[in-house]
């Protein structure tokens, strides 16, 4: 695929950019109480991933909702003080190690643009700690739904239509397979695949997809994908 044809890269944030795995797992740790620290990732994944379903609201506001039910099928700690540290520590999810240097890399090639379920106070957060690079961003809070409804891919595109950007310029970059990879292949866009979890078994705190949709570019960091750019660039 030739990478120079492109001229905007969407990106999912949570999952891609920033580590809302490593996040998730250590909040439960953190605030679950002595027993939390005894289970093992995929006994936390599958109780968040029903959860987060059950309590799809927006991200500053429902994780501590998201939480307590967490907790109340784990038998943790089910104070409010709990529940309220976990909604703050989502707002401070780690980044990758390579996504920040990775994103400044790539602007000097494409706009950036972010696409993100997360709302608008907890996109603000994330943005800060990958050094704001995005030249644009869209949240659940404008686009009034979330992925993987269509319509988020719609409200992106009309939107970077306006700045003269046709869906052919757009290359969409994403982790979750269920949420970006799969709608936006069926849509027509071409997509990048990274897979931070290439060196792990199943989806993790991402529900599992009914099928794993081939990518256009299938890679496992931002780093990769950078140094892709940069060499395609150099040609």
């Amino acid at each position: 695929m030739d990478l120079t044809r492109f001229k905007v890269l969407t990106f999912d944030i949570v999952g891609t950019c920033v580590d809302f795995e490593r996040g998730v797992l250590d909040g439960i740790r953190r605030f679950g109480g002595p027993k939390a620290a005894g289970l093992d990732d995929d006994s936390i994944f599958a109780p968040y991933v029903e959860a987060r379903d059950l309590y799809h609201g927006r991200t500053s506001e429902a994780f501590g909702d998201v939480y307590l039910q967490v907790a109340k099928v784990l038998d943790l700690d089910m104070s409010e003080m709990a529940a309220a540290g976990f909604q703050a520590a989502i707002l401070n999810l780690p980044v990758f190690p390579d996504s920040v240097e990775a994103l400044a890399r790539l602007r000097r090639y494409y706009r950036l643009v972010a696409m993100t379920n997360a709302d608008r106070v907890a996109y603000s957060a994330y943005a800060h700690s990958l050094g704001l690079p995005f030249d644009d961003a869209i949240t659940c809070d404008e686009a009034r739904c979330s992925k993987p409804d269509p319509r988020f891919f719609d409200y992106n595109r009309g939107r970077q239509s306006a700045f003269g950007f046709k869906q052919e310029d757009i290359l969409h970059v994403a982790q979750s397979q269920h949420h970006d990879i799969g709608v936006a292949h069926s849509l027509g866009y071409k997509t990048c695949w990274i897979e931070r979890r290439h060196d792990q078994n199943g989806f993790g705190g991402t529900p599992t997809p009914p099928v794993v949709t081939t990518p256009d570019l299938h890679l496992t960091s931002l780093a990769e994908l950078a140094d892709r750019v940069e060499a395609a660039f150099a040609k």
